[in-house]
């Protein structure tokens, strides 16, 4: 690594500590000082809950991006479908989740990893494990949910969606519904010869962590900015008991609503996490909370698009069905346990 790296990035990580420890002094300052806003204001809520959530959000994203940008550079998409390839099908559904967590791969990605799987022989139970953990669980979510709602909530979501991708994975393997992929895709021939990848060097590895930082955060800011606006409208106008009567644990409801709503909704980490982070905080339960988020990140509309090029309806149906049936019993088990 170049000297001039390292030094920069010694000088800049006491500047980010620095900053992330005095945010809600500097929010408040601007807001009630600046501004000389009524704290009892809903406006003035709503606006320093803003003004507090951006700029931390954005310096989690660029911290731990950064550093998943580092850890991706060890991966590659030859290497994924390598690791998976001989794997029993209960050991490759856990591998296949867990690889969905750090490997660089989006809905975008869908159909040419479907395809390199399903040319390597990998079950596509397994793939499924995959494509369903990849959007689910990725740095975005996992930066968000400890910025905004804590740790403890996003060790949860991160279990729990493993949980779902795992199961899933293993249910549609175990219904062999390998008749319902479409019929051009198995007479797709690999016929490229695998190159040996060079592993990248230290001074790669520190300039994948800065690329990965500048391509994902240039990408989803305005989903940040636009979520956390929609959130910090509802931290300041929605009254507390609204959402937690209409959302509570108590209500039976309140999970396959959720799910309902969160599906046809077209929204990623950066835009959602935001929102569910103010549901919470308005008394909406977690599972409900849980079950909305990952409703509206793990089936979303573009991705079911893009896998119709690959996938029979049938098999579309079959994965939207057992992935809600997943993030159902996910709901109902954390209402039941926390309001009991």
């Amino acid at each position: 690594m170049k000297k001039s790296n390292l030094l920069l990035l010694l000088l800049l990580l006491p500047i980010w500590v620095i900053t992330y420890l005095n945010l809600q002094p500097i929010a408040d300052w601007l807001t009630y000082g600046v501004l000389n806003l009524n704290p009892d204001s809903h406006f003035a809520q709503s606006l320093n809950f803003f003004v507090f959530e951006v700029p931390k959000v954005m310096l989690l994203l660029v911290l731990i991006i950064f550093i998943i940008g580092i850890v991706r550079s060890y991966f590659s998409a030859e290497k994924t479908r390598k690791a998976l390839e001989g794997k029993s099908l209960f050991t490759g559904n856990v591998m296949a989740a867990l690889l969905g967590i750090v490997t660089p791969f989006c809905s975008c990605s869908a159909i040419p990893l479907f395809l390199g799987f399903v040319e390597a022989g990998i079950p596509i139970g397994v793939t499924f494990s995959f494509l369903i953990a990849a959007p689910i669980i990725n740095e975005v979510a996992l930066v968000l949910l400890i910025g905004l709602v804590g740790w403890k909530v996003a060790v949860i979501y991160v279990i729990t969606g493993l949980i779902v991708a795992i199961l899933a994975g293993f249910i549609i393997e175990k219904l062999k519904l390998q008749h319902y992929v479409a019929d051009w895709v198995y007479q797709v021939k690999s016929g490229q010869q695998q190159i040996e990848e060079k592993a990248p060097t230290a001074e790669q590895r520190i300039q994948a962590g800065w690329n990965s930082v500048k391509e994902i955060v240039g990408k989803i800011w305005i989903y940040v900015i636009i979520g956390i606006a929609i959130g910090a409208g509802a931290h300041g106008y929605v009254p507390d008991n609204f959402l937690s009567e209409a959302l509570g644990s108590q209500n039976w409801y309140s999970v396959p609503l959720a799910i309902v709503v969160g599906i046809p909704l077209y929204s990623n980490a950066a835009g959602i996490i935001p929102i569910v982070s103010v549901l919470l905080e308005k008394g909406v339960s977690l599972g409900t909370a849980l079950a909305f988020m990952m409703s509206v990140i793990g089936l979303s509309l573009p991705e079911i698009i893009i896998l119709k090029k690959v996938l029979k309806w049938q098999l579309i149906a079959v994965f939207v069905g057992v992935v809600a049936l997943g993030i159902v019993l996910v709901g109902f088990t954390f209402n039941y346990l926390i309001f009991t």
